[in-house]
């Protein structure tokens, strides 16, 4: 009746022959919590929440509440068009089973069926935004179909792309439902699909193919069933199992053309024209179109310099996000320097107002910057496939002749280093703002490695790619040299290294290898300047040779005094704990072998709990030695011959920004 994972705790309520289909889900690989702890007291305040705030929100609605680590984030949400009272009881029903069959993992998901459906999920980690495929849940409908049939396989299908189609294009909170008529059979299709309101047109697509995708491997034959995931929810059957279907009009595929080529010799003569008209003149039709298109589009090919690229799998036509210049010229007031926010890595930011009264940030690539056609697809094709409340959100672009313009997210705070490296802004940075940033920003890097439809690598991570909204979240900016890769193509390498000395990885700006654990030494020497609010290429020894505050962070750990690196600012309102904590976290991703650096989800854990133990932490990379260095490792091989190696890799020219 189901197929569960041995990971998996999975609750089954009813019969599927009854239309009942309601699972609970409680990853027993999550993490679990002391029952009556304060964990389970903010779990139990949350899900009272929901119930009434779902459906004075507009049928969708997230919270937190607690404190790290015991913070519970929870959301819950109905389908479009449910009734209020049908709604609230259903979000009501499942709160308390999910208290009562999950009693302490730490996150869990349901999506009842019966009579209405709707979503609840919590998790101890921030979710909204991030499209989540596991754990997942399939039931199906033991009963085969009475008849094989190749046709109603393909008004199957056919009636699952469409839907797909319709629920991922944005329209009724990504929610489709449809009943399809069987023709020749005295049945109909029943189909729903859900996705949770939060996520991409793009990532509500994958997850929904997803799902179809796997029933059809699973059990095609059957005579219905149901997906269930963390973002969407997707089920089908032969019979109304829901009330969503109550003002829904049933829709006949269209006919498929047949031919009749059982004519009289009296007409053959008449029926052979006719089928000779019938091919010849639209073939005529067709061919003159696509020579017009065809004309027409190199005409626009010389007056555009380049053509975003689009794929089955771009979560949104980006035409659908495209401004004109004159829209752009007017909400930044022709780009006047009083509405200049500051330099970018590849052109100047300015504030705008939009003519709705949306205030966005608007970056203008210079034409002499290094970033042409390459780097300004990467950026508007990635950063719309990107949804997370740690990333920069981007509202669209503007292509016109020379010019190339992104529209963002207005943040008020702007960058971290606006506030971080300067003198009379830090004391806005108090250690429990710097501790949320620190945590934001791996959560915001754990989306990109391992938790979006993509894997991603910034390869630019750095303070000035780091914004601050009005309530100090950070948002990770800046995706012009990002690189997609797959889950298993990493490490990979390029001879264009791009990026920012002092942040590169030493793999990375000696050979130009890269990878996830390249994006972790930049989080790690991150942490190390927002612990100290010092730059990492601002520090100079004692005998006036150059250093790096790597470096320095080494020597002070070495010397068990990682305290002194704590930005004076900051004051005694600390705790030393959790300070020497995060140094030595630091410390961890910034290893010279990228094999010691920890993961970003073993990081979130090692930020977000005291219980996980930390490993003992190696001399970093690029650590710069002191005269004073010199001379003891001097001394202490001087009886002692130290064997040779020639290194023969290749250096590659830094391009630092």
């Amino acid at each position: 009746m189901r197929q569960k994972s041995s990971c998996l705790s999975i609750f089954w309520f009813a019969l599927i022959s009854s239309g009942v289909v309601s699972a609970q889900i409680c990853p027993d690989t999550a993490g679990s919590f002391r029952p009556n702890g304060t964990y389970d007291i903010n779990r139990r305040l949350v899900l009272s929440y929901l119930p009434s705030n779902v459906t004075a929100q507009g049928k969708f609605y997230n919270v937190s509440v607690g404190q790290e680590p015991d913070r519970v984030h929870a959301l819950g949400m109905c389908i479009h068009g449910a009734r209020t009272e049908d709604c609230s009881k259903c979000i009501q029903t499942e709160s308390e089973r999910i208290t009562s069959n999950c009693p302490n993992q730490t996150e869990a998901y349901s999506w009842p069926g019966h009579p209405t459906l709707c979503l609840l999920r919590y998790s101890n980690h921030s979710f909204l935004g991030s499209l989540d495929l596991e754990p997942s849940s399939l039931e199906f409908n033991p009963r085969n179909m009475s008849v094989n049939s190749t046709e109603l396989d393909g008004i199957w299908e056919g009636l699952a792309t469409r839907m797909i189609a319709k629920a991922s294009s944005g329209k009724e909170n990504y929610y489709v439902a449809e009943i399809e008529d069987l023709p020749g059979f005295e049945v109909k299709i029943y189909s729903l699909m859900q996705c949770t309101s939060d996520l991409s047109p793009g990532d509500c697509r994958a997850c929904l193919r997803r799902s179809v995708g796997d029933y059809q491997t699973c059990c095609h034959g059957k005579r219905g069933g149901s997906v269930a995931r963390p973002s969407c929810f997707y089920r089908w059957e032969l019979y109304p199992f829901s009330g969503a279907f109550e003002n829904v009009m049933s829709a006949s595929p269209p006919p498929s053309p047949r031919f009749n080529t059982n004519t009289t010799k009296k007409d053959g003569k008449t029926s052979l024209t006719r089928t000779i008209v019938a091919i010849v003149i639209p073939s005529v039709i067709i061919m003159a179109l696509l020579v017009l298109g065809f004309v027409v589009w190199r005409r626009r090919k010389l007056y555009r310099p380049m053509e975003l690229e689009t794929d089955d799998d771009d979560i949104t036509a980006p035409q659908s996000l495209q401004f004109d210049f004159k829209t752009i010229e007017d909400a930044t007031n022709q780009f006047s320097l009083r509405n200049r926010l500051g330099q970018g890595g590849f052109g100047e930011v300015y504030k705008g107002t939009l003519p709705n009264g949306t205030e966005v940030a608007v970056k203008r690539l210079s034409k002499m910057s290094g970033q042409g056609a390459r780097e300004f697809k990467t950026e508007v094709l990635l950063v719309a496939k990107l949804q997370h409340r740690n990333l920069v959100r981007l509202l669209g672009f503007c292509l016109e002749g020379e010019e190339k313009i992104l529209v963002y997210e207005f943040v008020p705070n702007k960058s971290l280093d606006y506030l971080l490296f300067d003198t009379t802004k830090q004391e806005k940075l108090n250690w429990t703002t710097r501790y949320e940033i620190i945590v934001g920003i791996a959560r915001g890097i754990l989306y990109l490695h391992q938790d979006s439809r993509l894997t991603v690598i910034h390869r630019d991570l750095k303070t000035s790619n780091i914004l601050l909204d009005a309530a100090m979240n950070p948002k990770i900016a800046d995706f012009g040299t990002a690189r997609i890769v797959g889950i298993d193509q990493t490490p990979a390498k390029t001879n264009r290294i791009v990026g920012t000395y002092g942040y590169m990885s030493p793999e990375y700006a000696m050979h130009g290898q890269f990878s996830t654990k390249s994006d972790v030494y930049s989080f790690g020497v991150l942490v190390l300047e927002i612990i100290s609010g010092k730059m990492n290429s601002s520090f100079y020894e004692e005998d006036g040779s150059v250093g790096n505050l790597v470096t320095h962070a080494w020597r002070l750990w070495r010397s068990e005094s990682p305290l002194e690196l704590v930005d004076p600012v900051i004051g005694e309102n600390y705790q030393g704990d959790d300070v020497t904590r995060c140094i030595h976290i630091a410390l961890l991703c910034a290893q010279e072998n990228p094999a010691d650096r920890p993961v970003l989800s073993r990081i979130v854990l090692m930020l977000t709990s005291n219980s996980i133990t930390l490993l003992v932490p190696r001399q970093p990379g690029f650590f710069l030695q002191s005269s004073r260095d010199r001379e003891a490792v001097a001394a202490a091989s001087a009886d002692r011959s130290v064997p040779c190696s020639v290194d023969d890799a290749s250096i590659t020219v830094l391009v630092p920004r």
